[in-house]
């Protein structure tokens, strides 16, 4: 306010507010869920992979070799299941980002 010779706030506050550009910044809360989801089901993917492993570790260990091809046909189908979900989520990425990519511009 020294600065700016002014003696009255208000007169210095209308100045530094109308007198000079400023920008007005938007957050979109969509970005942030997305991110936090995305994340979350990346956790949630790599839990599986671990799993996976162990799943198969037993099934060599534990059952004959009939049984352990049967519960490995069974988990090979539903693997084939989360790459496609994984082709779809990154897809949505693909789209999601393009549509944050002209907003921001």
């Amino acid at each position: 306010m020294d600065k700016a010779q002014e003696t009255v706030k208000s007169e210095f506050i209308k100045q530094a507010l109308f007198g000079k550009p400023f920008k007005v910044l938007v957050t979109d809360k969509s970005l942030a869920i997305y991110c936090a989801k995305l994340s979350e089901f990346f956790s949630q993917f790599r839990t599986v992979g671990v799993n996976y492993n162990l799943i198969v570790k037993e099934l060599r260990s534990e059952f004959s070799e009939k049984k352990a091809l049967q519960y490995l046909y069974k988990l090979e189908k539903a693997i084939v299941e989360m790459a496609k979900i994984l082709a779809e989520v990154k897809a949505l990425t693909v789209r999601f980002d393009e549509a944050w990519s002209q907003k921001s511009l």
